[in-house]
């Protein structure tokens, strides 16, 4: 027989006829057992490979297709578990003298539920040794799909190289991704990227994106019907039944350990809210002691059924200390960082001074040119805003210099959020349980390195019968004295870490990180095929990107959210992220140009990252310099592997549609802007991929991952102010000399605001198990290209030998900045910690992920 037909070496002659590989998914247990009732019925999943050399004439020249083949053995007894990864054979008929040189796979699902497919792989493929083809993709059953799904190797093209047999199949794939004539509702199984604007945060909110009043990034498009109330609004889902759509590959799933966010957010909006809002009721804080036992003993809850009713319906036991589990309902949080070692130094103005370079908003603070400070809002509107602070309320605490010596020094900084906050106090303050002023803080670099505060200005709106809003302000400064006064100065320090907190959450996280990543996101997938480069370089910090936003607008931000209850704009806490966003400009999101910018440093051509720091103990920006740097050289030595030149960027049409799509429809209220890139050369490419990893990696790590370790303590970072601050002579100050820890803690955030608070923060600041952090790729065969790899492997030398040195400078006591009072070293950009059993999970206070995950 010809199968038994061997040469004089003793090989099969047939062997060269047939192609084996080996196929790694994963299968949910449910799908596992109707997969195996399905597979006694003949239902198979089946792989047809694709020529990339070898063109059919009767299939408008596309790639020739072999026979389909059958993985073996899908039929396991018993079925798993739980989700892992399986491996299944497969053989084809393959003769590649004839067939050419497979390029891509054709694999169809004839079951009845999803599987996630990770690589299949073809072993001794003559002349080319080992062929792999990287999926990592849900494949749903064919009969969901319109077209067949194809899946290539992991070779990188740009689309003129692109064998030619390949580039149709290429096409078409971006053309299904678009699904411009899908118009939805889109279903779980659908792969369509499309963009709208923010309409679906529940009425009566406002929509944002469109107009030039209220701007906004584009989010994913899900098709939902419009409310029956509002033909411009999206109808909303309910939060436990609820399945919002984003294509399937970007949402956690069966597989992901982080699937646990979702759910312990859905259990704390519908479980655990209510219960604390019962707990809650009429009841307040006393004293920092009240606070404290939360961490030591935690706090009762009454039953909360609905919990029980999530942990039944998604079949997942939440875990303890993020949120009350079993019958007895105790909520009890970890011990935040902050306070592990000391439960008083965040008091101290050191502390204060220290956390706006190495806290969990470290990216305001400028330096101050002028005095007194001025303001930017339109006179015709608001008068004269120009700052109340005079070189007396500053005399005795500049270390014997004047005011312009300390200016002409680079001494003096400033965290102002006087005129981001004053133009919406009037709506803000007439909310129940909101008394709120617009805050300057003035800050003096003190010989040691270290910064602290010399003056606190408060301000509130006063509205004019000429429609004019002026400032009124009062002026509070550090005093040596105890008693009323000293806690006067501490009050004034709380309400600057009130307007701090809210605009940390508002715009430094979810603004600048989350929501104007999304159209990068969508974009990519749309304009650029899964072989191209940039793709590849860029896919990495997406992961669970547009999930986790869809989520927060379904829970987080929407009307009513978690966010509009615990920090306090309330309702128009995204129409001020809207105003704000006006002014976002995409080059500043890197690093060195927001250093500059905020005069922290000045331009220097002659150090690697070409800037040089005014304060040179600034744990943040030295950090992140590190970082950016080492982004920076992997971006360069990446992309000169496939642009040796501009005009080979310029003749990209996939390339210019999509940086032309980020532009004119992802970021399309600011198209118009003279700051976007022309992305005309190489190094306008190698700045903007390395400020989009910058932003999904670093930049998120270092305003998320500090949340609970620094405001899960919530005196140090109260999310909300109630009160005026106390007058001399008046019955508040009496008591503030009697009673001081209970007038602070009913001055700020109250109880129900709290727990919630921090009850959500535990779950953001947390790592999960899964994790893939910068330096780090899921697939190991993710390209091809030896020089692509070997660049990789360049840029995890450097990150392991930065974390080396960042570990040094922690050590090192002449840093004061580096650990402060609180004995709690700045480790947020530490790049991806490890312990001997991989990247350490939970709330540890460092780790660069890749991407925006949580």
């Amino acid at each position: 027989m010809l199968g038994k037909i061997r040469d004089l070496t003793g090989h099969n002659k047939n062997a060269h006829l047939k192609l084996k590989g080996n196929v790694v998914l994963m299968r949910s247990i449910a799908g596992a057992i109707k997969d195996g009732l399905g597979e006694l019925v003949g239902c198979h999943v089946t792989c047809q490979l694709i020529s990339s050399t070898v063109a059919d004439p009767n299939n408008g020249n596309r790639g020739k297709v072999c026979a389909e083949a059958i993985l073996k053995k899908w039929l396991r007894n018993p079925p798993p578990l739980r989700a892992s990864e399986e491996q299944f054979r497969v053989t084809f008929n393959w003769e590649v003298e004839k067939h050419g040189i497979p390029g891509a796979i054709i694999v169809k699902n004839n079951h009845a539920s999803e599987f996630f497919l990770k690589t299949i792989t073809l072993d001794d493929v003559p002349g080319h040794g080992t062929i792999v083809f990287v999926a990592n993709s849900w494949v749903y059953p064919q009969s969901k799909y319109r077209y067949n799904r194809v899946f290539f190797t992991n070779g990188t093209y740009l689309p003129s190289q692109m064998p030619a047999a390949l580039k149709p199949y290429r096409d078409d794939e971006l053309r299904n991704l678009r699904g411009d004539d899908q118009q939805g509702p889109y279903e779980v199984h659908d792969r369509v990227y499309r963009y709208d604007v923010y309409n679906d945060l529940g009425l009566p909110r406002r929509v944002l994106g469109g107009t030039k009043e209220f701007p906004y990034p584009r989010r994913c498009r899900t098709g939902r019907k419009p409310t029956k109330t509002d033909p411009g609004s999206e109808s909303r889902l309910t939060l436990v039944n609820g399945d919002i759509y984003v294509p399937r590959d970007e949402r956690f799933g069966d597989i992901k350990k982080s699937d646990f966010y979702v759910y312990a957010i859905k259990a704390l909006v519908n479980a655990v809210v209510p219960a604390i809002k019962v707990l809650c009721e009429g009841v307040e804080f006393d004293s920092f002691k009240d606070i404290t036992r939360l961490y030591e003993g935690g706090i009762q809850l009454p039953k909360i059924p609905a919990l029980e009713e999530l942990r039944k319906k998604f079949q997942f036991q939440l875990a303890k200390g993020v949120l009350p589990v079993g019958g007895d309902y105790l909520l009890k949080h970890p011990m935040p960082q902050l306070i592990k070692e000391d439960k008083t130094s965040w008091m101290t103005d050191e502390e204060f001074g220290r956390q706006i370079l190495a806290g969990v908003n470290p990216m305001i603070v400028r330096r101050l040119t002028d005095f007194p400070p001025r303001s930017s809002l339109d006179p015709s509107k608001y008068g004269d805003h120009t700052s109340t602070i005079t070189e007396e309320h500053l005399e005795n605490k500049l270390e014997g210099l004047t005011v312009q010596q300390a200016l002409d020094g680079n001494r003096l900084y400033i965290l102002d959020h006087h005129d981001n906050f004053m133009p919406f106090l009037v709506r803000i303050n007439s909310l129940e349980g909101n008394f709120i002023y617009a805050t300057r803080t003035l800050l003096f670099l003190r010989g040691d390195g270290t910064l602290v505060p010399v003056a606190i200005e408060l301000s509130l709106p006063d509205e004019l019968p000429d429609g004019l809003t002026t400032a009124k302000s009062t002026v509070y400064t550090p005093t040596s004295t105890t008693g009323a006064e000293a806690w006067v100065w501490h009050l004034a320090k709380a309400y600057a870490n009130v307007n701090d907190y809210c605009w940390h959450q508002l715009i430094s996280h979810w603004l600048n990180t989350h929501a104007v990543m999304e159209p990068f996101v969508i974009a990519t997938n749309r304009q650029l095929s899964v072989t191209h480069p940039v793709h590849k370089l860029l896919l990495p910090h997406y992961r669970d990107t547009m999930n986790i936003n869809s989520n927060a607008r379904q829970m987080l931000v929407n009307a009513g959210g978690i966010f509009e209850t615990t920090v306090f704009p309330r309702q128009y806490a995204l129409e001020m992220s809207s105003v704000i966003y006006k002014d976002w400009n995409f080059t500043e999101q890197a690093l060195p140009d927001d250093l500059i910018k905020r005069g922290m440093a000045v331009a220097d051509p002659s150090r690697p990252d070409k800037v040089r720091l005014l304060v040179k103990d600034y744990p943040y920006a030295s950090d992140g310099l590190d970082i950016w740097y080492a982004i920076e050289q992997w971006v360069t030595e990446y992309l000169s592997i496939y642009y040796p030149n501009d005009a080979v960027l310029q003749a990209d049409e996939e390339l210019q549609a999509w940086w032309e799509e980020v532009r004119m429809v992802g970021h399309a209220d600011l198209k118009d802007a003279p700051w976007w890139p022309k992305m005309q050369t190489v190094a306008e490419l190698d700045k903007a991929c390395a400020t989009i990893i910058w932003i999904a990696s670093a930049l998120h790590a270092a305003v998320n991952f500090g949340q609970y370790p620094y405001a899960g303590y919530l005196p140090n970072r109260p999310s909300v102010s109630r009160k005026r601050m106390p007058a001399p002579g008046s019955d508040e100050y009496a008591e503030l000399e009697h009673n001081p820890e209970k007038v602070f803690v009913r001055t700020i955030t109250c109880k129900f605001e709290a727990l919630v608070g921090i009850s959500l923060l535990e779950i953001l600041s947390s790592h999960s198990s899964d994790e893939v952090y910068l330096g780090q790729r899921d697939t190991p065969e993710w390209t091809s290209d030896d020089e692509a790899q070997e660049a990789f492997k360049r840029f995890g030398t450097r990150l392991t030998e930065i974390e080396r040195g960042l570990e040094a400078k922690n050590a090192d006591p002449w840093l004061k900045n580096r650990n402060g009072p609180a004995k709690f070293p700045y480790t947020l950009l530490y790049p991806n910690t490890k312990d001997e059993r991989g990247a350490a999970a939970g709330i540890t206070a460092k780790g660069i992920p890749n991407s925006i995950s949580i």
